[in-house]
């Protein structure tokens, strides 16, 4: 394994592209997006310290159907794909370890499909802040309105009204593209 410090906006793998390591998130939180011809993209997973970046390396293909962008900066772990296959082949431990998380993501993928078709904006932006801050440990993100709507796949408009009302009810606190949860039980009873 090698220790890589990813930045924010750091593209690891691009959509259709082979991918040369998985990335094991320690500190970072890892966007996966689905980017459309036009260049809207939307965000279909968020993977930290719980999950590894690069599951097409293990399940049979070199190419992801998404992109994967660092949206909170930190440390990863990486691996060399072939080093990857070779553990994944003769180590039944990770074999179950990936298959395992494989299931969650898939899991979180469904729910957020879900999640984006009926749900409101600010319930969207709910789940996405509790995702975030239970990958990162933390009570404070910083994300800019412009990324966070990129990510939902909803105007820049629809981010600003959602967190407005999450702030006047006392759940956030949100200035400059700092988000503070100051409330997460009212914060989940807003998923």
């Amino acid at each position: 394994l090698e220790c890589v410090d990813l930045p924010v906006g750091h593209l690891i793998c691009e959509q259709g592209q082979a991918m040369r390591h998985a990335y094991f998130p320690v500190g970072a939180l890892v966007s996966l997006l689905y980017m459309l011809e036009n260049g809207a993209s939307a965000e279909i997973a968020i993977v930290g310290s719980e999950g590894v970046v690069g599951v097409p390396l293990f399940m049979g293909g070199d190419s992801p159907l998404s992109s994967s962008v660092v949206q909170s900066a930190g440390i990863c772990f990486r691996l060399k794909a072939p080093l990857l296959k070779e553990e994944f082949a003769h180590c039944q431990p990770l074999r179950h370890a990936l298959l395992m998380y494989t299931q969650a993501l898939i899991a979180q993928m469904a729910q957020t499909a879900v999640c984006y078709r009926h749900h409101c904006v600010a319930q969207q932006l709910s789940r996405w802040l509790l995702l975030s801050l239970d990958r990162l440990r933390s009570n404070e993100l910083h994300m800019t309105q412009e990324r966070l709507a990129s990510m939902l796949g909803v105007r820049r408009e629809g981010i600003t009204e959602a967190a407005g009302r999450l702030q006047a009810a006392g759940v956030i606190q949100y200035s400059r593209g700092r988000i503070r949860v100051l409330d997460r039980p009212e914060l989940e009873r807003s998923t």
